[in-house]
Order: structure tokens, then sequence, then C-alpha cells
């Protein structure tokens, strides 16, 4: 008859299987992250001529917000037409044309991993990462004996990672 399994060894069996589940979720994570450090380059992305038919006499915020363009701003006008950053807009007729560097579509649904809110069904994806992250910080301490040297060591180790990176995040 064998004896009652530890917590540890119920521990180690959900880490490690999980762990492999979220390989390949941590590796779309990881990838898109990178890609969305140079979010404000021109890295991966190329320019798309977009003509759209708006609104007339929108104003230079109103204009902004309806193409999603933060700080809009009108460079100069020649009768109807009115020039901004890389397009046009006809006050008149309602007709914007510009260019604007975008990613490939892949990496930009990708990205929106990261972006997700409440209103978006990937928000379930991200819950489910966080916890399970979350569950591998608790569950790795258990991947040793209690008061062996290994476990003390990881613990500051930890200790030591948690302090780098409320640093790093308050003096960013």
């Amino acid at each position: 008859m064998k004896g009652k399994k530890s917590m540890n060894f119920y521990m180690r069996i959900v880490h490690r299987y999980l762990g492999f589940f979220l390989a390949g979720i941590m590796a779309v994570y990881a990838f898109s992250g990178i890609i969305l450090i140079f979010r404000d380059t021109d890295f991966l992305k190329s320019e798309q001529t977009v003509e759209k038919k708006l609104g007339p006499e929108l104003s230079s915020e109103q204009l902004g917000k309806a193409l999603h363009m933060r700080n809009l701003k009108i460079s100069k006008k020649e009768g109807d037409i009115q020039y901004f950053n890389n397009g046009t807009y006809n006050n008149v007729t309602g007709d914007v044309k510009y260019t604007s560097n975008e990613l490939p579509t892949v990496i930009r649904k990708l990205i929106q991993l990261h972006k997700a809110s409440t209103n978006q069904p990937l928000f379930w994806l991200n819950i489910f990462f966080g916890v399970s992250l979350f569950f591998f910080v608790v569950s790795s301490f258990f991947m040793f004996k209690p008061k062996t040297k290994t476990l003390k060591e990881g613990v500051y180790v930890s200790i030591a990672g948690l302090v780098l990176t409320v640093l790093l995040v308050l003096l960013s």
C-alpha cells in the first residue's frame, strides 16, 4: 500500500504540465512583447495609403480623434484643403488621404494580446495567463524540500528579482 502523496508531489505535476501547456502562449507573448517595445519606430512596418470619407468642417481635434491620431496639427491651409503630417483633409467634402506606417496584420493581432480589455474575448486568455504565471511563482517554491540550501538561496534570488523590478519601475 502506497503512502499519501505530499503537496509538493502534486504541485510538481501541475507545474510541469501547466508549464508545457503555457509554453506556446509564453512564446507568443514574448515575441509580441519584444515587437511592442519597438512600437515608436518603423521596425517591421510598411507604408500604407489610407483614403477615408469623414464629415465636413471637422476641427483638428475632431479629425485627430476620427483618424486615431494623437496631437494632430494642421500645418497649412490652401483653400478647402488642410495639410497635416503625412496627409490632407478636404474641409468641404470630408475626404481624407494620408499615409501611415502599419505593422502586418498578424503582428498587429498578436500585439492585441497585451492591450486586451474587458470588452474583448482575449481578456479571458490574459486572466488565465496571469493567474497561471502567479501559480508558477507559488508552485516554484514547492519544487524543493523545505529547509534545504537550494530553497533558501532561491528565496533570496527571488527577493533580489522583486527588488530590482520595483526599483526599475520606480526609476523609469
